[in-house]
């Protein structure tokens, strides 16, 4: 049903991602799909790396973790972003094309009253993209 499963995953909040992490590896497994690890990260030093490299090492790390303790087969890719916070929508919706995903699973917050003005990553993604979006509440 589903062939590349992508995660976009922040590796300064990984602790709150366990129930997102979880779905996306039961689902890689029931679909024998793949899974790709998105990361945003800026050009500049930050507190995830000096150079967007070493940010990658760090994905890098964090996918093989993921693969080892779920059983699945996992890579990486890193997204470089001039202002990570500005630019993440539309840096999500060209990663979705990059690595040819038809699914994304990422975690989302419960709706608040700024969901009404603005939308949230994952619901503007799920407007804008062909893939199929699940978001992951909690």
């Amino acid at each position: 049903m589903f062939n590349t499963i992508m995660v976009p995953v922040d590796l300064r909040h990984t602790s709150r991602l366990e129930k997102t992490l979880t779905i996306a590896a039961d689902m890689a497994k029931t679909n024998e799909a793949a899974v790709i690890y998105v990361g945003v990260t800026g050009p500049e030093p930050g507190d995830l790396g000096h150079t967007p490299k070493e940010f990658g090492q760090k994905l890098q790390a964090f996918a093989s973790a993921q693969t080892q303790a779920h059983g699945i087969e996992a890579t990486t890719h890193v997204i470089v972003a001039n202002d990570p916070a500005i630019d993440l929508d539309k840096k999500l919706l060209e990663a979705v094309e990059a690595t040819g995903s038809d699914l994304v699973i990422m975690a989302s917050h419960i709706p608040n009253i700024s969901d009404y003005i603005w939308s949230s990553h994952g619901g503007h993604l799920a407007s804008h993209t062909k893939a199929s979006v699940f978001l992951v509440r909690g």
